[in-house]
């Protein structure tokens, strides 16, 4: 037990690191990861992705405040496009929680695999979009929100690796798109965090210490180590090379993905 916990621990504080650097919300690690030591607790595979992602989305309440708070005394958020695009994220997000819950724990994670593998291949091969346009209107981003809300809380992370390519494509300059997304995972995490509860009240397999489909002590590990490591993530953002660093985090994602996906053989 102590064992896992300490995993935790580290999960919180590689996650933290990476919400600040990335503005990715570290669930593209926290789900992998939380699905290792879940299948090492021998908790129910038939719940395992669900507890996973509930898990994660939790996560992120609280690495995303960290990260945004950080990332906000340096000025690199736009709060003006984060009130126009939060509702589309709410009702994406509670859609995407509703979605998941009424998926195979396989099929999540297939859907989480190749979620990886396409980002793991848009950082690796340097892909973006041109600044081609300016921010649209009120209904254009409010159907971005849900598009971006609905596919984070299927596959359980803040959902920074669309929003900061959104945001880059319309002109949004890469630092102010990062901080900005930190602050856009923050409804993300919560809207998705009240889905996957909801609908994992009343499933009866799901383990002791769980809240729906949130693993209480996989979510307390997680958020004690990275409170204090999200703001350092911020402050390495401005200063290290983030273009190498994603890539090498591009080749730890094909690397987990195709781990994963041969777990399902």
């Amino acid at each position: 037990m102590i064992s896992v916990v300490l995993l935790y621990l580290a999960v919180g504080a590689f996650a933290g690191v990476l919400a600040g650097l990335l503005g990715i919300g570290g669930g593209l690690v926290i789900v992998p990861l939380l699905v290792f030591s879940y299948t090492l607790q021998g908790i129910p595979p038939e719940v395992l992705m669900h507890l996973a992602l509930g898990t994660s989305l939790a996560s992120i309440m609280f690495t995303s405040v960290a990260s945004f708070r950080a990332h906000n005394k340096r000025g690199a958020v736009r709060w003006d496009v984060f009130r126009l695009i939060t509702p589309g994220i709410i009702i994406g997000s509670l859609l995407g929680a509703e979605v998941a819950s009424r998926m195979s724990s396989g099929f999540l994670k297939g859907l989480f695999v190749c979620f990886l593998y396409y980002v793991g291949s848009q950082m690796l091969l340097g892909i973006k979009p041109k600044s081609s346009r300016e921010l649209p209107g009120t209904v254009g981003i409010t159907g971005v929100g849900g598009v971006i809300g609905m596919v984070s809380s299927i596959v359980g992370i803040g959902g920074g690796t669309m929003s900061v390519p959104f945001l880059s494509f319309c002109n949004v300059p890469m630092h102010v798109a990062i901080g900005t997304a930190s602050a856009i995972g923050f409804p993300i995490a919560v809207a998705s965090t009240i889905g996957y509860v909801a609908t994992g009240l009343s499933d009866p397999i799901t383990p002791a210490y769980s809240f729906g489909y949130v693993y209480i002590p996989a979510l307390l590990g997680i958020i004690s180590a990275s409170w204090f490591t999200a703001p350092l993530g911020a402050k390495l953002a401005h200063s290290l090379p983030v273009v190498k660093l994603k890539k090498i985090f591009a080749i730890l994602l094909f690397v987990v993905a195709t781990k994963m996906l041969l777990s399902l053989f």
